[in-house]
C-alpha cells in the first residue's frame, strides 16, 4: 500500500492515532481442522510466523493476523450471535483501543516485536461453519489485518500496540 507523503494533510491524518492499542486475547492452531488454542504469550520470528502456529511457515505478508476487539460484537451481532469467541475467527490477536486499519502499510510494535501491516485480513469460507449461514459476510470488513514480522520476539496479552512513526524509506 503506497500512503500518502507525511507531509501532506492526508497524511497527516492517517498518521495521528488517538491512542495505543492493547493486546486482549492471543491464539495458536498447531493444526489443520483444530480450533485455536489462547495462550498468554507467543513468540514471533522474523518472516516466519508465530511459534507453535500451522501458519508459521514463512510466508511473510501473514506471518501475524489481527482483528479489532470492537468488530467483534458486531460480527456476533450480524451473524445472529450474543457473542463471539475470538478462537472461532481463526485470528492470531485480538487488539482493543485503536483502529486496525490505521495499521495497514505502517509499521508498529507489540512488546518485543516490529510488525508492518501488509493486507486486509478478508474472511474464507470457514466462517459459515464458525459462525452460521452468512458467516461469511458476517465478517466482510471486519476480518481484521494480516501484518508481516519485521523483528522478531515476544508478546504477551495487555502489550501495547503503537503505531511506530514513519520514515521516508518506509513510506516507498
Amino acid at each position: 500500500m503506497t500512503l500518502p507523503p507525511a507531509d501532506s494533510a492526508l497524511g497527516q491524518l492517517m498518521a495521528t492515532l488517538p491512542r495505543a492499542g492493547r493486546v486482549e486475547w492471543i491464539g495458536l492452531r498447531p493444526k489443520r481442522d483444530v480450533l485455536m488454542h489462547e495462550v498468554d504469550e507467543a513468540e514471533a520470528r522474523t518472516g516466519v510466523g508465530l511459534v507453535g502456529d500451522r501458519y508459521a511457515s514463512g510466508s511473510g505478508k501473514r506471518g501475524i493476523t489481527l482483528i479489532q476487539a470492537e468488530h467483534l460484537p458486531v460480527i456476533a451481532a450480524l451473524a445472529g450471535h450474543a457473542s463471539v469467541n475470538p478462537a472461532w475467527l481463526r485470528r492470531n490477536l485480538v487488539v482493543s483501543g485503536l483502529p486496525l486499519v490505521a495499521l495497514k502499510g505502517r509499521r508498529f510494535r507489540i512488546g518485543e516485536v516490529v510488525l508492518e501491516g501488509t493486507e486486509d485480513c478478508d474472511p474464507c469460507s470457514r466462517m459459515e461453519a464458525a459462525l452460521g449461514p452468512g458467516g461469511y459476510n458476517a465478517m466482510r470488513n471486519h476480518g481484521g489485518l494480516c501484518a508481516r514480522i519485521l523483528e522478531g520476539g515476544r508478546l504477551r496479552i495487555g502489550d501495547a500496540v503503537v503505531a511506530l512513526a514513519e520514515t521516508t524509506e518506509s513510506r516507498v
